[in-house]
């Protein structure tokens, strides 16, 4: 028959040992209680604190796309532009369209001529316009 122990001791039976010490958890009645914190406050706090990050990176990824898609189109209508020359990084040229509604690239400004005007633009050392 096995030697009967009380419930307030702590002996582990697989070591044969007393092993209160050991434990993580108070073991006796006059021990700390054990207490799950109140998380729920916490959560809801950094959940709005995340949120509100997350929509402000949103924001600004949504304002580099818009950004992007305009240079891009941007691009495109000046690659497509005609012209009779090469031009030179970091100059300032005007865009145009013709009577017949083609787009076309001038060294001319909007003072100096009285053509159709669309915008300025820059080519810059990647070989992107940029407007200006």
């Amino acid at each position: 028959m096995k030697k009967s122990i009380p419930d307030n001791v702590v002996y582990n039976d697989e070591t044969g040992k007393y092993d209160a010490s050991y434990k993580e958890y108070g073991t006796n009645v006059s021990a700390p209680s054990i207490s799950i914190p109140n998380t729920v406050s916490w959560k809801q706090n950094n959940l709005q604190t995340a949120n509100a990050q997350l929509k402000a990176k949103y924001k600004e990824l949504d304002e580099m796309l818009r950004e992007f898609k305009q240079s891009f189109s941007d691009n495109q209508m000046l690659y497509n532009a005609k012209f009779n020359f090469e031009p030179i990084v970091g100059d300032n040229y005007h865009l145009y369209k013709n009577k017949k509604g083609e787009s076309f690239l001038s060294i001319l400004s909007p003072k100096e001529c009285n053509f159709d005007f669309i915008g300025s633009y820059v080519l810059n050392s990647d070989k992107l316009w940029i407007k200006i």
